[in-house]
């Protein structure tokens, strides 16, 4: 029971970091005038892209931490601090910085595909994404708890695709104020699964705190 709880924090976390409905206001505006046929090979791209991007986090991403002297520790402390300052955005009902900047939400405008980038990577995949499946994936005990974290990915990136595929009648159905209320209550989660990883890598890295 306890395995299965830990697999559902890490799903219901990378949900809330991920925020399918936060995107939703996103992917509007930049849509333009393309066709919707245009649009549902966007969702498609871009939901394919988030479940590559992630699933390479879990596999790769504590290799390139060990090739470039990074510990967990040191890793689960920063990346706590990342999601913290992006749940405060999200409270604020904002896309954080870390997940992009004005200059590149400009740049993205202008910009005949956007499926890969800004919409999977940063605005979806960012960096504090990517922080969360790298610290649940070293916690797995064995293979087969990767491979778990690994569907869990693939459900959430079906989720992605499902919210921008109707992402037309979503945004008329809840309106800003809606999707405002569901981006603060993710913001919250978000928040305590920051602290939370703050926390326990500071720990390690200062045991006199324990």
């Amino acid at each position: 029971m306890h395995e299965y709880s830990l697999y559902a924090q890490s799903i219901i976390g990378l949900l809330a970091i991920l925020n399918p409905l936060g995107i939703i206001p996103i992917f509007l505006s930049m849509r333009g005038e393309r066709r919707q046929s245009e649009c549902n090979s966007i969702a498609r791209v871009t939901a394919i892209s988030v479940a590559v991007i992630l699933v390479l986090s879990i596999w790769l991403g504590t290799s390139i931490l060990h090739f470039f002297g990074i510990s967990i520790p040191a890793f689960r402390t920063g990346g706590g601090l990342l999601i913290i300052f992006m749940a405060m955005a999200m409270l604020n009902a904002k896309q954080g910085h870390a997940k992009q900047a004005p200059g590149e939400a400009d740049e993205a405008s202008t910009k005949e595909s956007i499926a890969v980038v800004p919409l999977a990577i940063p605005l979806l995949a960012g960096p504090g994404a990517i922080s969360l499946v790298i610290s649940d994936a070293h916690q797995a005990a064995n293979i087969s708890d990767k491979f778990i974290l690994c569907a869990g990915v693939i459900l959430i990136a079906c989720v992605v695709w499902l919210a921008l595929r109707l992402a037309v009648p979503i945004g008329k159905l809840l309106g800003t104020t809606g999707m405002n209320v569901g981006t603060r209550i993710m913001g919250l989660l978000l928040a305590a699964i920051g602290v939370q990883m703050f926390a326990s890598g500071l720990v390690k890295l200062l045991p006199g705190l324990a």
